[in-house]
């Protein structure tokens, strides 16, 4: 009996050494997992024009106020994208205006900070037109301005998107999207003649001029085109202009952002511009009023789709 209860003693002993050792070594594995998770976690530090921003690379759950950067994201193909202002969203993107897959973190100029508070976000993307609204959207995550600066239109253009390469992981993808632009852009410029053009802003019946180095003067600076009238003022709102200054300047070309269409007005950029005095103009005699899509040019600048077809639009003029 003796040795009956000896030998179960020993099996229980077995038993219970065996089942310790299982323990130990699942929180080994656990801890292990912990630290190759911990290890595997890598930061970047990102300068921009309001600071310097650290965080986590591949931040999984991201709010984007910048229509352009929205643009280059769903290029990449990178599905970060938790919430944005589903308010005039260009037509190319609507997918990010479903409510129930995306969060509406408000309008691109009235953010709603008690949604995105709420959403816990990895990171916050935003620009100019949120430029002020910067230190209450890093007080809920990290946040990074990756606006356009139009004097330098393509150098800040492509540091945005390379910057946006390094956070995700695609850097090699940009590195190819950009190359093909620059093939774009090189055609676009040899295909450019001598005719000059008058860019255009058309709001309400209102008339704002375009030149260098302004809002939309990748046309001039970068594209090859050249200008009517060499005198515009730089400025992100144009220089307000009327039609008599168009006849007076009497461009060979018009190109034209029709804000009406942009923010779904009715009014009608066509209808306005094209009166009596427009009519005398080379640009109309010729059928070179050329209406740009204001997907594009008016709420999605600076990304890697729509600078490509900005870029294809310019060189359509041409042929």
């Amino acid at each position: 009996m003796k040795k009956l209860l000896l030998i179960a003693f020993t099996l229980m002993m077995v038993a219970f050494l065996a089942a310790c050792g299982a323990d130990e070594e699942a929180t080994d594995s656990k801890t292990a997992a912990a630290d190759t998770k911990e290890a595997s976690t890598e930061t970047i530090t990102v300068t921009h024009e309001l600071g310097e921003t650290t965080f986590d690379k591949n931040p999984e759950k991201v709010v984007v106020f910048d229509f352009g950067i929205l643009d280059s994201m769903d290029k990449l193909g990178i599905e970060a994208v938790a919430g944005v202002p589903q308010a005039n969203m260009p037509s190319y993107l609507e997918k990010f205006a479903d409510a129930e897959k995306y969060e509406n973190v408000g309008t691109l100029k009235e953010a709603d900070f008690e949604a995105i508070h709420a959403m816990k976000p990895d990171l916050i993307i935003i620009s100019g037109r949120q430029a002020a609204m910067y230190e209450e959207f890093s007080d809920i995550a990290p946040t990074v301005h990756l606006g356009v600066d139009t004097t330098k239109y393509m150098e800040s253009f492509e540091s945005n998107m390379n910057t946006l390469g390094e956070i995700f992981g695609k850097e090699d993808e940009v590195k190819e999207e950009l190359a093909a632009i620059e093939t774009q852009i090189e055609d676009v410029k040899a295909s450019a003649t001598d005719e000059k053009a008058l860019i255009v802003l058309a709001n309400e019946g209102k008339i704002s001029a375009y030149g260098a180095a302004s809002r939309f003067g990748i046309i001039h600076d970068v594209f090859g085109v050249k200008q009517a009238d060499e005198g515009i003022e730089a400025s992100t709102h144009g220089q307000s202009i009327s039609f008599e200054y168009i006849l007076e300047t009497n461009p060979d070309m018009m190109f034209v952002v029709d804000r009406n269409a942009a923010v779904g007005t009715d009014a009608s950029a066509k209808d306005s511009l094209e009166n009596e005095l427009v009519q005398k103009t080379t640009a109309y005699k010729e059928d070179k009023i050329i209406y740009l899509d204001p997907d594009y040019w008016y709420l999605s600048g600076g990304g890697l789709q729509s600078v490509s077809e900005m870029v294809k639009e310019i060189q359509s003029a041409f042929e």
